[in-house]
């Protein structure tokens, strides 16, 4: 048995947000919530400033296994997940080989089963990630897979995008398309902005994005399936998506680092500031957040793509892009948002990927992240459980901090 003491239940859907109460865990489940509860042998949970909300989840995450052990196994990432309060994970198809029929999807939860965060797969939308064949999707759906999506490529075969909103659109699937038109962005590295001008690499403009995702709203409009655009990074492109909300069932997602990093952190030539899509300018930068402050976005996402040493610690052009961002997310955001908005940024992912919400009541099984709005960090080194330590975040102002999780019955604490 658990027995969380004084938290503060933060949940705009529950009629207890913002109030302070006990809440009694027992063999997984919510057993009571109330103002003060007493019960002889539970485990007391008591830390000052003490919060808890429904688990977070992420909606894109990349890890090593299988194929890429040495950049991050399952295990190490679900780890990490959890120091970054993190109780549900959408896995991308980034590994070798990528899912895209049902044997690639079983493997992914079979492996993962009865962890204390729950692994959702996401499949291949075309063979191989090609973009030539859609994979094997209805049976991947069968088998678990949440999503598809062909890993930071975009689908550049329009047809092909709207073959694939019209079958998935009759079990209820949900597409994803990397927002970057290829031939606009050439290739291009870093932003294209005046502080990137000097910098004497090859650049790409917004344009490459946002004309990508006028496009597939246009797809999402006509077929009425539902398309997810992942990672935008400009005000255009999310009142692109706001727009077509009143006709088309479309969702997207904002990376963290997108939010707080910049171009103007170029000047250092440091690999770990190379992403995809690239850092924006400042003034772009500021017009995202903005948008997510009105509410234009559905979700934010760590985006996290553990790479090695060897594919980060080499000349800026060669390096892999990919930041890794499970344990630094709730900070950074929290400095910048504040409680209510960074919780809801961190769990709106299971309505748009129609998944079962949880909730804090009675009865219910417990899926909590368990953290303090309380005290200022710079996110470090000795923040990171992952294997792979290529963040983009380090030095970034943190506030509040994760202090665990509950899922699945098991209880993991945490103290950087």
């Amino acid at each position: 048995m658990i027995l969380l003491k004084k938290a503060t239940i933060i949940d705009k859907q529950n009629a207890l947000h913002g109030k302070q109460r006990d809440i009694l865990i027992k063999n997984g489940k919510i057993a009571q919530i109330a103002t003060n509860i007493t019960q002889d042998g539970a485990r007391e949970i008591a830390f000052k400033g003490l919060h808890v909300s429904i688990g977070f989840i992420d909606s894109s995450v990349s890890l090593g296994e299988p194929g890429f052990e040495e950049r991050q196994t399952l295990d190490n990432g679900l780890k990490a997940a959890a120091a970054g309060g993190f109780t549900t994970i959408m896995l991308n198809a980034n590994n070798d080989p990528s899912p895209q029929d049902r044997t690639g999807i079983d493997f992914i939860k079979n492996t993962t089963a009865g962890k204390a965060v729950n692994v959702l797969p996401v499949g291949n939308f075309t063979l191989s990630q090609a973009g030539e064949h859609l994979a094997q999707l209805y049976d991947m759906q069968q088998a678990g897979a949440v999503t598809f999506y062909d890993y930071k490529h975009a689908v550049q075969n329009a047809n092909l995008l709207k073959l694939g909103l019209q079958y998935t659109k009759t079990f209820d699937g949900i597409v994803q398309s990397f927002p970057l038109e290829r031939s606009l962005a050439g290739t291009g590295q870093v932003n294209e902005d005046m502080a990137t001008a000097h910098l004497g690499m090859r650049t790409q403009a917004t344009i490459a994005e946002e004309i990508q995702i006028t496009r597939d709203l246009a797809l999402a409009t006509y077929t009425q399936g539902r398309l997810h655009i992942p990672t935008v990074t400009t005000a255009t492109g999310v009142k692109l998506i706001t727009a077509a909300k009143n006709n088309a069932q479309v969702t997207c997602s904002v990376s963290a680092h997108h939010l707080v990093c910049s171009t103007d952190d170029l000047a250092s030539f440091d690999s770990n500031y190379k992403t995809l899509p690239p850092l924006r300018s400042a003034t772009d930068r500021d017009k995202l957040l903005k948008e997510v402050l009105k509410g234009n976005v559905d979700m934010i996402t760590s985006d996290h793509t553990p790479l090695t040493i060897e594919q980060k610690d080499v000349e800026f052009d060669q390096a892999i892009p990919g930041t890794i961002g499970l344990e630094s997310t709730f900070g950074v955001l929290h400095s910048i948002l504040g409680t209510e908005l960074t919780v809801a940024m961190l769990t709106n992912a299971y309505e748009a990927f129609l998944q079962p919400r949880p909730a804090i009541e009675e009865g219910l099984p417990a899926n909590l992240t368990l953290f303090t709005t309380e005290g200022t960090d710079n996110f470090s080194k000795n923040h990171i459980v992952s294997t792979a330590k290529n963040s983009a975040l380090l030095g970034v102002k943190t506030s509040g901090r994760i202090l665990g999780i509950f899922n699945n019955n098991k209880l993991m604490l945490h103290d950087f």
